[in-house]
């Protein structure tokens, strides 16, 4: 089976569904902010800007439309593991899966293939850190904790965890850059998803496939 092509295949669908997903909600955010119909402000002199139930929606359609791309993203990463899985034979014994998937499937995949293939990780040129965010993601959009709101935060320990945390807005990476803010554990950043930050995901994902083809591949048929 070509699995790089069906990864990316995925991936590229993905690109698309965000980019004509995005187009009606940022088409809204752009009227409000440049006041045109059927925005144009009203007569008032309460101060308060208009439009912000509307504007407030649109940016919430983003913002869930950016995790619902990421979630796809990790579950598409998956599904290239698992078909390798198939190619290379897998065969688990008792309890070696759940150990060796103790810190996430993309650690998990990592050590494996890395022991059956003989791979040197230090020669792949992918950032680690942002895939595993990418399941992280994940799996705090696919479990919220609360009903009152669509905002999904960071595990505190996440802020430990990584050198830094890749899917959060410039606002919040720069206020919580202070130092008084940093021990703060209640407070903790929303999981913001933007179009750089999801296409800078999904070429990770892609890099990362090309490379282990091309590892898998090399050592398959050596000479």
């Amino acid at each position: 089976m070509e699995i790089l092509y069906f990864l990316k295949e995925r991936t590229k669908f993905i690109r698309y569904f965000y980019e004509t997903a995005a187009k009606p909600f940022c088409e809204t955010i752009r009227k409000i902010e440049s006041s045109e119909d059927p925005f144009e402000p009203p007569y008032s002199e309460d101060g308060e800007p208009p439009f912000m139930v509307e504007w407030s929606e649109a940016n919430t359609g983003l913002e869930m439309l950016g995790r619902t791309c990421v979630s796809m993203l990790s579950e598409s990463l998956k599904l290239y593991f698992r078909c390798w899985e198939v190619e290379l034979g897998v065969s688990w014994q008792d309890g070696e899966r759940k150990k060796t998937f103790k810190n996430g499937f993309v650690q998990g995949y990592r050590t494996y293939f890395g022991e059956v293939l003989g791979l040197s990780w230090d020669d792949c040129p992918v950032n680690f850190e942002i895939l595993e965010q990418v399941t992280l993601a994940r799996n705090r959009d696919q479990h919220p904790k609360q009903i009152t709101t669509m905002r999904v935060t960071h595990k505190p320990e996440d802020r430990n965890r990584f050198s830094h945390l890749f899917f959060v807005s410039e606002s919040e990476r720069k206020l919580f850059a202070d130092s008084d803010l940093a021990g703060i554990l209640w407070m903790n950043p929303a999981l913001h998803v933007s179009r750089d930050m999801l296409f800078a995901a999904i070429e990770q994902v892609e890099v990362l496939g090309n490379w282990l083809w091309g590892a898998a591949r090399i050592i398959e048929t050596p000479g």
